[in-house]
């Protein structure tokens, strides 16, 4: 079992587009949306109460990897958090296909690139990594393996040179949907139904080694 390496105190923030945002109200800092972020934080919470540690959602619907960098000064190094979580990339397969705006491989993992450089730099925080998924609902999904597979093994690759913590999601979502039909996890494929949302928060605190949920 990994050992939870969260300091008492500690500040996690959740980065990423509308899977992490999940309906935040945005007027509120302490507001953490209705999906994984916030399932994470409670179960976390109630796991360890004595560790007093603070978490923090700035997913904004919509978001690519430049969209992140645009504002990751304000929504990510002026919070000096201790922990980010990087959610990001079905965006940046998705517009190929629905606004014929593509963002290539290696434009993807130059962003990218840029997020990981300026945290370790700037904040020294410790990083966790979740892969972005799709599931073939409808079935024209399918067709944006061929442009998303890229794309995750850049996220695999990144975690492993800058020493992050992965969670597999793409992986995982594959495996959920041999137990239910992939609707049951992501009703368009992309965003997760309750259910998705509490197996991303599930596969989230077993990566930071919190608990045995």
């Amino acid at each position: 079992m990994t050992t939870l390496r969260i300091k008492p105190g500690a500040t996690v923030l959740f980065q990423g587009d509308s899977i992490t945002d999940c309906g935040r109200d945005r007027d509120n800092p302490a507001d953490l949306g209705r999906g994984y972020a916030l399932m994470a934080a409670g179960l976390f919470g109630v796991d360890q109460p004595e560790l007093g540690v603070k978490f923090l959602n700035r997913g904004i619907g919509g978001d690519r990897v430049k969209d992140l960098q645009a504002r990751w000064k304000e929504d990510c190094i002026a919070l000096q958090p201790d922990w980010v979580t990087i959610y990001i990339g079905i965006n940046d397969c998705w517009r190929r296909y629905d606004r014929d705006d593509p963002t290539s491989a290696a434009s993807f993992e130059a962003g990218y690139r840029e997020l990981l450089e300026r945290t370790q730099r700037e904040t020294g925080a410790n990083l966790v990594l979740m892969e972005p998924f799709v599931l073939p609902v409808p079935a024209d999904r399918g067709a944006w393996r061929e442009d998303l597979d890229p794309k995750i093994d850049v996220v695999r690759r990144l975690a492993r040179e800058y020493g992050a913590l992965l969670v597999p999601l793409d992986g995982l979502f594959a495996q959920a949907s041999m137990r239910a039909e992939s609707a049951y996890w992501a009703p368009d494929g992309v965003h997760p139904s309750p259910a998705g949302h509490a197996l991303i928060a599930k596969a989230w605190l077993q990566t930071i080694g919190a608990g045995t949920f």
